[in-house]
């Protein structure tokens, strides 16, 4: 299979091999848990030095889209349950400890016609078909989040055909549907209870709960999730660390 070269010119030689790596990815060429091939012959291959290909991989390194094995080589990143959790979940309980959703509870799983707010956050078609989940998450048995999921069903058909809707849907994503989660754009903000998720949470209407407004985009740019998370932070706050 012929695949592309830098340019010179085009760039820092990096920064093109970087790119080149992302799109063999995206491409499917490397899937994810697949080892690459050695620096040697990534060199080789794309016809520059060992340390332009180990500053590309130290740059995917720090995307969490590579990671080092200390002995085996490197290796094309994979979502399983304690990475999803670490990379995409943030509540915290007391002294910041991580207090992931042991179980969820499908209120309503609907196949149905995408409304103009979801055609505009999902980049899709007027009419075009989504699957619609709408569950809550419980932490040490009680109920905290309330989420509303929204997919193309396009890339996903097929989801939850069964009533089983995993807990983590990231990792399923992946091993299922062959779609990879690369990151998430979240806006914040503070909303009140509603009737119907005063209900489901245990919470008097009115009472304040943080929405987390989550789109989930892949390698190649594309947004695959909406999520409206709303949260009961009464025991729990949300953790961002910027390094």
């Amino acid at each position: 299979m012929e695949f592309s070269r830098v340019t010179p010119g085009q760039g820092p030689l990096f920064a093109q091999v970087q790119a080149l790596m992302i799109q063999r990815m995206v491409d499917g060429h490397w899937s994810p848990g697949q080892r690459l091939p050695s620096e040697f012959a990534l060199a080789d291959e794309f016809q520059v030095s060992q340390g332009t290909v180990r500053k590309a991989l130290d740059a995917l390194v720090q995307e969490n889209l590579v990671f080092r094995h200390q002995g085996r080589g490197t290796f094309v990143s994979s979502h399983t349950q304690q990475r999803e959790l670490f990379r995409f979940f943030h509540l915290v309980g007391v002294n910041d400890e991580l207090q992931p959703p042991q179980t969820s509870h499908l209120i309503c799983f609907e196949q149905r016609r995408c409304n103009r707010a979801e055609a505009t956050r999902l980049s899709l078609g007027k009419g075009a078909q989504v699957i619609n989940i709408k569950r809550v998450r419980s932490m040490n048995e009680k109920p905290v989040i309330i989420e509303n999921i929204v997919v193309p069903r396009a890339l996903f058909d097929g989801l939850g055909d069964s009533n089983a809707v995993p807990n983590e849907l990231y990792q399923h994503y992946e091993q299922i549907y062959g779609v990879t989660i690369h990151k998430a754009v979240e806006h914040l903000a503070a909303r009140p209870t509603t009737a119907a998720e005063a209900d489901h949470l245990d919470l008097a209407v009115g009472a304040p709960l943080l929405e987390i407004d989550r789109l989930a985009i892949t390698l190649d740019g594309t947004p695959v999730e909406w999520r409206v998370s709303r949260c009961d932070t009464r025991v729990h706050s949300y953790l961002s660390e910027i390094i």
